[in-house]
């Protein structure tokens, strides 16, 4: 019975490290898409942040992006520069600010994205209809993983 067990754990690390540096790879292979905004990761990301998750505080952005608020601080300013942000009064509390999207700004990663869609999709290609089925169900497993990852491991 314990054999079985470190059986399976070896396994489920050995899926772990392979999904883990596939993702890696691939993320940085579709991300090199990126350069034609003429926007860094790091605006990209916190960007990414404000389109699909709404306005935030600086304090939320910063925490959602794993940076500290000054260095945030230098990323908001470059990107409500270049119009992609703008900086409104919180709703709640009027010592607050909050920052939203531009009509802009969402265009731009709408349009990095579907950038980065249509160079992975080009390299799917030689790929026979099975294939892809088994990277549809494999999409649909890490879509899960990350969805309860969220759930169970919030906070930690």
């Amino acid at each position: 019975m314990r054999k079985r067990k470190q059986k399976n754990q070896s396994s489920r690390e050995e899926v772990a490290d392979r999904l883990h540096s596939a993702a890696i790879h691939l993320l940085r292979r579709v991300r090199k898409q990126d350069s034609a905004t003429g926007e860094g990761p790091a605006r990209l990301s916190a960007l990414s942040v404000l389109v699909f998750g709404g306005p935030s505080t600086l304090g939320q952005l910063a925490d959602a992006e794993q940076v500290r608020p000054p260095t945030m601080s230098r990323i908001v300013a470059g990107l409500q520069a270049n119009n992609l942000v703008e900086i409104i009064p919180d709703p709640s509390d009027a010592r607050r600010i909050q920052i939203r999207a531009t009509t802009r700004g969402i265009q731009l990663l709408h349009e990095g994205r579907r950038r980065r869609v249509t160079s992975l999709a080009a390299q799917l290609q030689p790929f026979s209809r099975s294939e892809l089925e088994i990277l549809q169900s494999a999409a649909d497993l890490i879509e899960r993983l990350s969805r309860n990852w969220k759930t169970s491991n919030e906070g930690r």
